[in-house]
C-alpha cells in the first residue's frame, strides 16, 4: 500500500457501513484521507468509530438528506477532493411481466438518480478549485445481460454511461470521473443473491475463471487508484474487476473444475 497518497485530502463515501463502501473508507483513511462516511443504516456510526472518521446517516435517494450530507461535509471536511458513489441496492429478482414499475423506479432512484445528485453536489464544491475525483460503483451487470435482475442491470448500465457523460462535463474543470465494475464480491448483497448456500455459491463460482469471489479490499484498491494522482490522465472509464467473468461470457459452459 502507498502510505500518505491522500494526506490532506477529504472524501465522502456513500454506502460506507459495510462491504465495499466500508473497505473503500478504510483504504482512503489508511492512506491519509479524512473520510465522511455515509449510509442509510445507523450501523455507519459504529463503522466510522472503528476508523475514527466522521459519519452521517443519510438516504441518498432523498434530495433533502443529500443536501444535509454535503452541508455536514462542508463543516467536517472543509473542502472536498474525492466522492465515492457506492450506495446501491440490487432489488428483487422478478420476471419481466411481473416487474412492478415502483420496484424498477426504486432501484433507479438509489443507484442512478442519487449518484447524479451527489455528483452535482460534489462538483459544485470541486469546480472552484478546478480539481477532484469522483468514483462510481457500477457492475459487470452494466454490460452483461441475464437473469431476472432487470432493474439492477439497467441501473448499472446507466451508472456506466453517467460516468462517461459527467466525465466529459467536468473535464474542463480538472475533475475526473471514473467507475469500477465489480463481479461477484464477498458482500452481504452477493450472499443474498446466492442464497448463502453452497449450491448458489458453486453456480456463481462456476462462471468465474479465477475460481473465487472478489474481496471488498480488492475493489477498494481500484477505487483508491482511480481517486489518486496515479490515475491523473484517466477519466470517463469503467474498470471491470471480475476474476475473468466477462471474458468467459454469460452463456459459456460452466468451468469443469469449478
Amino acid at each position: 500500500m502507498t502510505s500518505g497518497r491522500f494526506e490532506g485530502r477529504a472524501a465522502v463515501v456513500t454506502g460506507a457501513a459495510q462491504g465495499i463502501g466500508y473497505a473503500v473508507a478504510e483504504r482512503l483513511a489508511a492512506e491519509g484521507a479524512r473520510v465522511l462516511m455515509s449510509d442509510i443504516a445507523p450501523a455507519v456510526a459504529d463503522a466510522a468509530a472503528r476508523l475514527d472518521q466522521p459519519h452521517v446517516v443519510a438516504d441518498v435517494a432523498d434530495a433533502a438528506q443529500v443536501a444535509a450530507l454535503f452541508e455536514t461535509a462542508d463543516r467536517e471536511l472543509g473542502s472536498l477532493d474525492i466522492l465515492v458513489n457506492n450506495a446501491g441496492v440490487i432489488g428483487r429478482a422478478t420476471k419481466l411481466l411481473d416487474l412492478a414499475e415502483a420496484d424498477f423506479e426504486r432501484v433507479m432512484a438509489i443507484n442512478v438518480t442519487a449518484g447524479l445528485r451527489t455528483t452535482q453536489a460534489a462538483a459544485r464544491r470541486m469546480t472552484p478549485r478546478r480539481s477532484g475525483a469522483i468514483v462510481n460503483l457500477a457492475s459487470v451487470a452494466a454490460i452483461m445481460a441475464g437473469g431476472d435482475q432487470i432493474p439492477y442491470a439497467v441501473s448499472k448500465a446507466a451508472v456506466k454511461q453517467l460516468t462517461a457523460m459527467t466525465a466529459l462535463s467536468l473535464a474542463p474543470f480538472g475533475i475526473r470521473v471514473n467507475a469500477v465494475g465489480p463481479g461477484p464480491v464477498e458482500t452481504p448483497m452477493v450472499a443474498a443473491v446466492t442464497g448463502g448456500g453452497p449450491e448458489g455459491l458453486r453456480r456463481v463460482l462456476s462462471r468465474i475463471p479465477m475460481g473465487r469471489l472478489g474481496r471488498p479490499e480488492e475493489i477498494a484498491a481500484i477505487v483508491a487508484f482511480l481517486a489518486s494522482d496515479d490515475a491523473s490522465y484517466l477519466t470517463g472509464q469503467t474498470l471491470f474487476a471480475d476474476g475473468g467473468r466477462l471474458a468467459l461470457g454469460y452463456f459459456a459452459e460452466p468451468l469443469a473444475d469449478a
